[in-house]
């Protein structure tokens, strides 16, 4: 075991490339156990995916990746930090989501588990069944399911947790009788990007259903900048350095350190730092596989979004897509490398509950739906048609609009290659062994580097630990620091 002490003088015990949510968690980590950390970040702003701008029409706030976040406010690591003493509010939203459907009925997650229920008439039990557990648990799994694949603390819980969440959404979805209950989980699984047959889309549905009931789906007051900057500020509060427009290509461009955590995905790892890896480390890296893409677009609204269901108005996130087997099409198709006529379409409107966003009498609104990766594609028409579905009306709302390709998303976020955002395919072979099959997925082939995105355990979304636990590791490893 090292001795921190007795390490040589660096000029920084530990440097951090990229300055997203996981990259901003590490460096945290690091700089509460006594190290000198530096973030080095490519953009002249920190955050990643956490970034909002005037995208539209002065006036307009407008998130540009992520934008609703029950991840964030359920994280184990990022809620135990006092973000809110640096200027971190969460806003909620009355319903944590909705999914309309043409008959003018919707499915609607609520925080009480017996008021989604209620809501879900002919399957309140079945979905009582499915989700009480689960959620009476989740403070016994959380971490286990949040981390890299180990022996849990809690093994009987962990083990019924799996036995479901390791299902398909398309078997899970048989639990349900009704169209509505069926629809509305399978929104959930779509978050999944990949086909809902899949092994383990459940797992998605069934984890951002319990962080609706537990502490809700907010949105940061102001935009989701508001996190990266309460997380950034923080860190320098500890004595952290950060250093923004230094984008790197190459480990020379680094000053000298014991450690090096890098918050990007395979491709660049490889750019970066791959003449020091093994041959079967490249080889791992080279194999490892994206997923699909998105096409993104925002808008300046005259008025909020006239949904036909009273329910979405109350929603500070709406799931467009009918019925569970048209997003199960939708998502399969696109897999295939296929755009589909009504694809299904995650749409954020947080300006009917902050109303910072934008000017008074106004809204935005925020959407995307999944495309092949790579895709250029405009996806504008079937995005829109998809919205005037259930909302009849919106085209006429619209006083500008700004979109995004794969590769528009992928020039904001270097980390979404090809558009997706959640750092690779998070499927059943990918889903903890991503980015290559190692005793630890955070420690590469070479002394004293380490990765740290969301192409490691536990993926995608903005919950910090990723970053959290390579920087454990790497605290261990290199600095004989068993972290607090």
């Amino acid at each position: 075991m090292p001795d921190f002490e007795s390490l040589p003088k660096r000029d920084y015990d530990a440097i951090i490339v990229g300055s997203g949510p996981n990259g901003l968690a590490a460096a945290i980590l690091m700089q509460l156990n006594g190290l000198s950390v530096l973030i080095l970040e490519g953009k002249a702003n920190i955050g990643g995916g956490l970034a909002t701008q005037d995208l539209t029409l002065p006036g307009f706030k407008h998130d540009v990746c992520s934008a609703i976040h029950p991840l964030a406010i359920n994280s184990p690591f990022f809620r135990n930090l006092p973000l809110a003493d640096h200027g971190l509010e969460y806003i909620h939203p009355t319903v944590a989501c909705a999914h309309p459907l043409d008959d003018g009925s919707a499915g609607v997650l609520h925080s009480s588990i017996q008021t989604t229920a209620k809501y879900l008439p002919g399957d309140e039990q079945a979905y009582t069944k499915l989700i009480s557990p689960i959620v009476k648990s989740w403070p016994l799994i959380e971490n286990d399911v949040l981390g890299p694949l180990h022996f849990p603390q809690h093994p009987f819980e962990m083990a019924s947790f799996g036995l479901k969440g390791l299902q398909s959404a398309e078997k899970m979805v048989r639990t349900f009788t009704t169209e509505r209950a069926r629809a509305l989980f399978g929104g959930m699984a779509a978050h999944s990007m990949q086909p809902l047959s899949n092994k383990s889309t459940a797992a998605i549905a069934l984890a951002l259903i319990t962080g609706a009931h537990l502490k809700g789906w907010p949105m940061a007051k102001g935009g989701s900048a508001a996190i990266a900057a309460a997380l950034g500020s923080y860190f320098i509060s500890l004595g952290g350095v950060i250093e923004t427009n230094t984008y790197v290509t190459s480990l020379s461009q680094l000053p000298s350190s014991h450690a090096v955590l890098f918050d990007v995905t395979p491709k660049q790892m490889l750019q970066i730092a791959g003449h020091k890896f093994s041959s079967i480390y490249k080889w791992q890296l080279n194999r490892y596989r994206y997923g699909m893409g998105v096409f993104k677009i925002d808008w300046a609204l005259d008025g909020p979004v006239p949904f036909i269901n009273e329910f979405c108005h109350g929603a500070g996130t709406v799931h467009l897509g009918g019925t569970f087997d048209e997003i199960a099409g939708s998502e399969l198709a696109v897999s295939n490398g296929q755009l589909p006529q009504k694809p299904f379409v995650l749409f954020a409107q947080q300006s009917l509950f902050d109303h910072s966003r934008a000017p008074k009498g106004m809204h935005t609104g925020w959407a995307y739906c999944h495309v092949p990766n790579g895709s250029v594609k405009n996806m504008t028409a079937a995005i829109e048609n998809q919205i005037e579905r259930f909302a009849p009306g919106f085209k006429d709302i619209i006083l500008a609009r700004h979109t995004m390709t794969t590769a528009q998303m992928q020039e904001h976020n270097p980390n979404y290659i090809g558009g997706d955002i959640n750092g690779g395919i998070q499927d059943i072979t990918q889903l903890f062994t991503r980015p290559a099959l190692r005793w630890s997925p955070y420690r590469t082939s070479a002394k004293g580097l380490y990765i740290c995105s969301s192409s490691t355990p536990p993926g995608g979304g903005v919950h910090g630990m990723c970053g959290y636990h390579a920087a454990k590791k790497a605290l261990k490893d290199v600095f004989g620091i068993k972290a607090r």
